[in-house]
C-alpha cells in the first residue's frame, strides 16, 4: 500500500476539515495504476532488441550469439517495463497518463455515484501513482475555473515525482480548501453524505 495509517489518518483530518469549512463533500482516491498499458513492454522489447541488433552488426559477432543476444535483450527490458514503473513510464508518454488517469476518475465518480448529494457538490481529487499526475472533478453544483484546478494539480506534481504521495495529497487538499473559501463555499451545518473520504486503490 502506498500511504501508512498515519497517512490515511491525517489525510482524512485534512479532508474533514475541508467538509466543515466548505460544506463540500471531498473524496480523495489513490491509485496504483489508472491503466495497464500493455504497449510499454512491446515498446521497451522492440527498442532494446533494434539496439542490440544494431550493436551486433557492428561488432560482427556470431549469428547464433547476435541473436540470443537480440532476444534477451528485448526480453530484459520488456519483464523491466512489467515489474519497474518508472522504467516503464519512458515508454508511456505524459497525455496517455493523463488521459487514461481522467477517464479512472470519472469511471469513478460514476461507480461510485458521487452525484447522489443533495446539493451536487462532491469534489473527486484522484492521484495516478504511476502516472505521477492528479484530477480534480467536481460536480455541478461546484463551479471551478480549469486554471484554478490546474494550479493546485502543478503544486502537487513535484511531491509525486519525487514519491512523496501523502505529503502532496495534503497539500493538495491544502490548496483545494483555501480555493473554495475564497470563492465563497461555506459550511453551514451540511449533512455528510459522502462518510468516507479516502480510498486507495491498485487499479488496473
Amino acid at each position: 500500500m502506498t500511504l501508512s495509517e498515519t497517512d490515511r489518518r491525517s489525510i482524512a483530518e485534512r479532508a474533514a476539515r475541508l467538509e466543515a469549512r466548505t460544506g463540500i463533500e471531498i473524496v480523495a482516491v489513490v491509485v496504483g495504476r489508472c491503466d495497464a498499458y500493455p504497449e510499454a513492454p512491446w515498446k521497451a522489447f522492440a527498442l532494446f532488441s533494434a539496439l542490440t541488433g544494431f550493436a551486433a552488426v557492428l561488432w560482427h559477432p556470431g549469428a547464433v550469439l547476435a541473436g540470443l543476444t537480440f532476444l534477451l535483450s528485448g526480453a530484459v527490458a520488456a519483464l523491466a517495463a512489467i515489474f519497474i514503473p518508472p522504467f516503464a513510464r519512458l515508454f508511456v508518454g505524459t497525455a496517455r497518463r493523463e488521459t487514461e488517469a481522467r477517464q479512472y476518475a470519472a469511471a469513478w465518480f460514476l461507480e461510485r455515484n458521487l452525484a447522489r448529494t443533495r446539493q451536487r457538490n462532491a469534489v473527486l481529487l484522484l492521484v495516478g501513482v504511476f502516472e505521477r499526475t492528479v484530477v480534480i472533478l467536481p460536480d455541478t453544483g461546484v463551479h471551478l475555473a480549469d486554471a484554478e484546478m490546474q494550479d493546485i494539480i502543478a503544486g502537487m506534481k513535484p511531491g509525486l515525482a519525487a514519491g512523496r504521495i501523502a505529503p502532496a495529497l495534503r497539500d493538495g487538499l491544502d490548496a483545494l480548501e483555501a480555493l473554495l473559501v475564497a470563492r465563497g463555499f461555506a459550511g453551514g451545518g451540511a449533512h455528510n453524505e459522502i462518510a468516507q473520504e479516502v480510498f486507495e486503490e491498485k487499479g488496473a
